[in-house]
């Protein structure tokens, strides 16, 4: 199976010497992107700290493109690492996700809602 991150086609909306971002085929949100680093690599912890470093500059890029574009009122950042966190492609990637004043009733617990009965607290 090939890996949808490593297609030559792919329409990349900012990239650095090892990392790029692309818009989620299927958003949580308008806007939200994902991270990528250029060598396929399945986890997070198999990337090294070039890598990272360069997703990091990328989030930090992606948020600027997200504020002119789009003017969140916040974000949400995460990483599925493994088939029991929910990671469907393994070729990590790290989730930027604008989020917006009442795009849900009660936003509180954020990235806790992995696991929705322990969201609220």
């Amino acid at each position: 199976m090939s890996c949808p991150f490593c297609c030559e086609k792919i329409e990349k909306i900012i990239e650095n010497e090892l990392a790029f971002a692309i818009y989620d085929q299927y958003p949580v949100n308008e806007g939200h992107l994902l991270i990528i680093p250029k060598r396929h690599v399945s986890s997070y912890f198999e990337t090294s700290n070039e890598e990272r470093l360069a997703m990091n500059e990328l989030l930090e890029d992606g948020r600027h493109v997200l504020e002119k574009t789009y003017a969140p009122q916040g974000y949400n950042i995460g990483i599925n690492c493994g088939e029991a966190a929910g990671q469907t492609i393994f070729h990590v990637h790290v989730h930027l996700i604008p989020r917006f004043t009442n795009d849900i009733a009660n936003p509180r617990g954020g990235v806790r809602g992995v696991i929705p009965e322990k969201r609220i607290y």
